[in-house]
């Protein structure tokens, strides 16, 4: 029961970027790679990256900071992602036109990016640990 407690008491600051335009096949290799890290070296990461989306993933990153500074008060430099990850928006459907007549399909899909980040606590990383 105390365990529950903990997290619910635990604040979490969300940043949510809908309509990215990439396939989430190709976001969540560049999220999994964020998750656990601090802000700034997050941000560090996905500034060197050569990945066309990870600018996308970035300002979602630059946002969620913003709300945690602005709206609770946090301290940028404890901050850490806890939780990256993507879902499926809508596909686009277009056709270009081939050879003997033929319509080759092009899909254009879209994703929803949502960040969550916390306080980093030396107190609960430590027993979390244990």
């Amino acid at each position: 029961m105390s365990k529950l407690k903990k997290i619910v008491d635990s604040k979490i600051v969300k940043s949510v970027n809908k309509n990215v335009r990439s396939s989430t096949r190709k976001l969540k290799p560049i999220l999994k790679s964020i998750v656990g890290k601090k802000v700034d070296i997050a941000i560090r990461n996905l500034t060197f990256s050569d990945k066309r989306i990870s600018k996308d993933i970035k300002k979602t990153i630059s946002s969620a900071v913003a709300n945690a500074e602005n709206n609770y008060q946090y301290d940028i430099d404890k901050l850490i992602v806890k939780e990256a990850y993507c879902g499926k928006q809508v596909v686009m459907k277009r056709f270009r036109a081939r050879a003997k007549g033929r319509a080759a399909e092009i899909m254009k899909p879209y994703s929803n990016v949502t960040i969550i980040l916390t306080e980093y606590n030396k107190m609960e990383s430590h027993g979390s640990k244990s």
